[in-house]
């Protein structure tokens, strides 16, 4: 077997380097089969496949080790888009993948689905439960912080279109893909002078 040198044009390493470009983080009791679910196959319509999301239910497969898997998802990523719902704060994930997106500095489009951007608050059941030390108390309450004061979009369900939040949401994660790369092009053009 002959071994031969692999010349990798920039863009495509970069390419390679964002396996997803989209983190999809949302509590599945309240918005898998709603916005969540809709959100990634609006974003796989809108770009032909372009835009690469992970959404856990439709990105991982059976065999794959969770944690791993998630954590390397939002490590890959450019963008997150975190559904606040009202169940969200019960999740030990939610609240953990939230926390890492933050301190990974992701951009974060927050929609808030039937809950208030002043209502992030983690509630006192997670502050006193013996679960969690106190730094991933102060790591969610910074993540919550970071969150409430991002501007994002809001969703009522009594009163809202879904099918509006959803076109929305993806437009608004498409155009930031958009930023990113048309930064990263000027950049490599910049470098390349």
């Amino acid at each position: 077997m002959v071994s031969r040198p692999v010349d990798y044009d920039e863009d495509d390493v970069a390419v390679r380097a964002a396996r997803y470009d989209v983190f999809i983080n949302h509590r599945g009791a309240d918005t898998k089969r709603n916005v969540a679910r809709l959100l990634y196959d609006r974003l796989n319509q809108l770009t032909g496949g372009g835009v690469r999301s992970f959404l856990d239910n439709m990105s991982m497969r059976p065999g794959d080790r969770l944690e791993e898997r998630i954590d390397a998802a939002i490590r890959e990523c450019r963008v997150a888009v975190v559904i606040f719902s009202p169940r969200y704060f019960h999740s030990d994930f939610c609240l953990r993948q939230l926390a890492a997106l933050v301190e990974a500095r992701k951009v974060i489009i927050p929609v808030f689905y039937d809950i208030k951007p002043s209502q992030l608050v983690l509630p006192p059941a997670v502050v006193e439960c013996k679960d969690y030390l106190p730094r991933d108390i102060e790591r969610f309450r910074l993540a919550l912080r970071e969150a409430k004061h991002t501007f994002g979009l809001r969703y009522e369900s009594a009163t809202g279109d879904l099918a509006e939040l959803v076109s929305a949401v993806a437009n608004a994660v498409q155009q930031r893909i958009e930023e990113m790369q048309s930064g990263q092009r000027r950049q490599i053009v910049v470098s390349r002078l």
